[in-house]
């Protein structure tokens, strides 16, 4: 380098070197705090002079805007509000001083040139002053509304939307602070108008889109799941810009807590001839959220553009095989389901209801050997009030009276169903003498259901399958269902089984009152129950490797049923 270079270099450096030398130990030039200057004073001058100049405010007043403004005052005691001097004071020395060259001197720069001016460091109780922002947020906000569909009286409603005003809570908490670090006492609320409101004619297109729903119902399924959405749930989802992204989602995520599990390794507990605990191996599922919402949508569309009224599809999913599979644990050829019947029983009495649960618990864990015919009497036990049960309504006789067990026709029917979807040839099975509504709860019509009533009416169906079959009950008495599950091995069989088909109708006989001195005159006790009669019928197929190995019909008689009531002829006492 010359000599010449150096002495430029010297006289460039020279009025910096001067500068930095002068503000050694103190703030830079042009800032300010809160307006008060504490350029070239050190840090503790800063200090004294914030000290005496600073005067924090006693209240905060937030003005609202719009057709009609509010005021809002905040006291800072409220708040804790308080002034920390030594950090402000070290903020304003340290600007321009990072250690980046290039930044601090930009920033020196612009201080002098432009001014700075910093809040005050300011300490607040957070959790008060979100408390004050939360009420004004509630007083001054207004909930916009958003366009829907409804259904009135069975007609089409139309909300168009009406505007709203949002408050930004964290840009008001950021002004709050700011205002206050600068000693000012007012600030503007920040709002937004939001208007989702809708003209006439979109609000005519969407109700057309709406008509085109009606009556109609969309099924989602899982395993045996099922997740119905009727008219009313599908028009909540309509949006003039298309569909509610928003509630499908809540919707798909409903789903989820349903359908979600973590897989499960099996167990098989087995003593004495009989399994004690069984839980069989499960994958682990997880719903494909992102396809689901698609899959909805499309049903959706295809519901209000064709004809059907009635749409179903599969959720999908994600699934992990668990570490154990259930034939790891066991040699009897309990590998996997291979049959379910599912029944309700809404309405029942309590006794009833206690009945199907003792019932079905004894039932649970039997094993049915291969070439075994299982009768359901045998398998049960007694019926009495020696082995537990207590009295409810049987038919007996041709009559509807109280007597021990009542209910365990419905374990029965469940049983029937099992060995249906089982595809097992049923070896005995009888209708009850009149139609009972519990049996067409979950099916609509008769004709699925299996009496029994010791020692004259039995169940039996033939385990013809090639291992063991394991019965497996689930009663739930707060939702009044129950269900059968029969776990072995599978051959390949298919089983078929038709709707009921229902023909020969015939009303009740008129009703009957029968004279009882032992009620008080004017009482009227309803004994017996009027039913329709009717006659029923349904096809039960069963095919293996191509070939029909079952080709069955089940038909069912059900006689008219009269209501019976006992007409009080006694002393009124």
């Amino acid at each position: 380098m010359t000599k010449k270079s150096k002495i430029r270099i010297l006289i460039i450096a020279a009025p910096f070197a001067f500068f930095f030398f002068i503000y050694s130990g103190r703030v830079y030039p042009g800032i300010s705090v809160a307006g008060i200057s504490v350029g070239g004073k050190t840090p503790e001058e800063a200090i004294k002079i914030l000290g005496e100049s600073v005067k924090k405010p006693d209240e905060i007043t937030l003005a609202s805007q719009g057709d009609n403004p509010q005021e809002f005052k905040i006291k800072t005691q409220s708040i804790e509000l308080k002034y920390d001097l030594e950090e402000t004071a070290a903020r304003a020395y340290g600007l321009g001083r990072t250690g980046n060259v290039f930044f601090d001197l930009e920033t020196i720069i612009n201080s002098i040139t432009s001014k700075t001016n910093l809040g005050l460091a300011i300490k607040i109780n957070e959790e008060a002053l979100q408390n004050h922002i939360f009420t004004v947020a509630g007083q001054v906000a207004i909930e916009p509304v958003f366009p829907s569909v409804k259904l009135v009286d069975d007609e089409i409603v139309v909300e168009k939307g009406k505007k709203g005003t949002n408050i930004d809570d964290v840009k008001l908490r950021a002004d709050i602070g700011k205002a206050l670090s600068l000693m000012e006492s007012r600030l503007t609320i920040p709002q937004e108008v939001v208007d989702p409101s809708i003209s006439a004619e979109k609000a005519d297109s969407l109700k057309k889109r709406a008509e085109n729903l009606l009556k109609k119902s969309l099924t989602i399924n899982f395993e045996f799941q099922k997740f119905d959405y009727h008219q009313e749930d599908l028009l909540s989802t309509l949006s003039p810009e298309g569909y509610n992204q928003e509630l499908i989602s809540q919707i798909i995520q409903e789903i989820a807590k349903g359908v979600n599990r973590e897989p499960q390794n099996p167990v098989f507990k087995f003593d004495q001839g009989r399994v004690e605990e069984f839980a069989p191996a499960k994958n682990g599922v997880r719903i494909k959220i992102d396809e689901s919402k698609e899959k909805f949508q499309e049903s959706l569309k295809k519901l209000e553009e064709d004809q059907d009224e009635a749409l179903a599809f599969e959720i999908p999913v994600e699934e992990t095989p668990p570490d154990i599979k259930t034939s790891d644990i066991n040699d009897l050829g309990i590998r996997e389901l291979i049959g379910r019947g599912a029944s309700t029983f809404r309405g029942s009495i309590s006794s009833r209801i206690y009945n199907i649960n003792l019932a079905a618990t004894r039932l649970n864990g039997i094993l049915v050997p291969p070439g075994e015919t299982f009768s359901f009497n045998n398998a049960l036990g007694d019926v009495s009030k020696l082995t537990g049960y207590r009295e409810a309504y049987i038919i007996q006789d041709g009559k509807t009276v109280l007597g021990d067990g009542g209910g365990v026709c419905q374990v029965s029917t469940t049983l029937f169903r099992a060995v249906l979807d089982a595809g097992l040839p049923v070896i005995e099975r009888r209708a009850h003498s009149y139609r009972v509504g519990y049996y067409e709860q979950d099916i609509g019509a008769p004709g699925l259901d299996a009496t029994v009533y010791s020692p004259t009416t039995d169940f039996k169906f033939k385990n013809d399958t090639p291992a063991h079959i394991l019965v497996q009950a689930y009663p739930n008495t707060k939702n009044y269902s129950l269900v059968f599950e029969f776990y072995g091995t599978s051959d390949g069989r298919i089983s078929q089984v038709s709707k009921p088909v229902v023909y020969d109708t015939s009303p009740p006989p008129s009703d009957l009152y029968i004279d009882d001195p032992n009620l008080p005159a004017g009482t009227i006790k309803q004994i017996d129950w009027k039913a329709w009669g009717a006659k029923s019928k349904f096809s039960y197929s069963v095919t293996r490797n191509g070939e029909t190995i079952i080709e069955k019909v089940f038909y069912s008689v059900y006689r008219p049923w009269q209501a019976k009531f006992l007409r009080g002829t006694g002393p009124i006492n």
